[in-house]
């Protein structure tokens, strides 16, 4: 199976000309492809919409830690049979833009997923990869695919030592590399060096009306040495409120949250409150 798994790999490398290596088995190769057919016309005016129409399509989906954690070097994973939070809001965003590019194909999906997923949208090594969400919003806003609207919406800017990853190396197999356990470090001071602004806890319900279906929400949290906990995109229900459409672990699939956002997070002892990136 491990050398069939590798034969793909190559297989889709050399038809896509990437320079890097792409972890794709055949089975999710045709899940990409079905779910392309399955959102095509799931394309509307507005693009949170669209967001939040491909999102539900993953409603099931189980969750999964840790999908791309794999091997002994940095490779494009693409695996939709599984999906923590973070690779729930990189594939909806991926299929979407695929649906506004007006190319539904194998290889532009795959080009989305790498642009979303790495610094400056190119995977150049396991520290290229954006970890911390804080860092994955300000880069993507960087490229244009998002925009941070948390400070329109009454966030507040705060400071915080981000130094999880680097602190608790034996949790991340790829840090027992040197050359990656430095880049990563270099990349926390840089956050140090940033201020983040998040929508405190106690003031999420009072603007909710800012927040739109199709945003991005990133759960802020008390944690030492994180930024975010946990992420999943908003979507207004028909009791007229903002829900998180996610990758729960609660549930261990992808669902929308029963209890409204605002109510949601008062049952999450370490959330401070949420950053809001809007698509565009």
């Amino acid at each position: 199976m491990r050398q069939f798994l590798l034969l793909i790999i190559i297989l889709i490398n050399s038809q896509l000309g990437f320079s890097q290596q792409i972890t794709c088995s055949t089975k999710d190769k045709e899940a990409v492809e079905e779910k392309i057919e399955a959102i095509d016309r799931l394309l509307q005016p507005d693009f949170g919409s669209t967001i939040v129409s491909v999102g539900k399509t993953f409603m099931k989906t189980p969750y999964v830690a840790k999908t791309l954690e794999i091997g002994d070097t940095e490779t494009l994973v693409v695996n939709l049979q599984g999906l923590d939070c973070t690779t729930f809001v990189e594939n909806v965003l991926a299929f979407s833009k695929l649906l506004r590019q007006k190319d539904p194909s194998f290889n532009t999906f795959i080009k989305n997923l790498e642009v979303i997923r790495y610094k400056d949208g190119e995977l150049d090594g396991y520290a290229s990869r954006l970890h911390y969400f804080s860092e994955w919003i300000a880069n993507n806003a960087e490229k244009g695919i998002l925009k941070d609207i948390t400070g329109e919406i009454g966030g507040r800017e705060i400071t915080k030592d981000i130094n999880f990853m680097s602190t608790h190396r034996d949790l991340y197999p790829f840090l027992a590399d040197e050359a990656n356990f430095d880049k990563i470090k270099a990349s926390e001071n840089y956050l140090n060096s940033q201020a983040i602004c998040v929508l405190a806890q106690d003031k999420i319900a009072e603007n909710e009306d800012l927040i739109q279906s199709g945003d991005i929400i990133a759960l802020a949290t008390s944690i030492n040495g994180l930024d975010v906990t946990h992420t999943g995109i908003a979507t207004r229900e028909k009791d007229g409120r903002i829900h998180l459409l996610h990758a729960s672990t609660g549930s261990m699939e992808v669902e929308v949250s029963k209890k409204p956002l605002a109510e949601y997070l008062k049952g999450i002892k370490s959330n401070t409150g949420i950053m809001v990136a809007r698509p565009l």
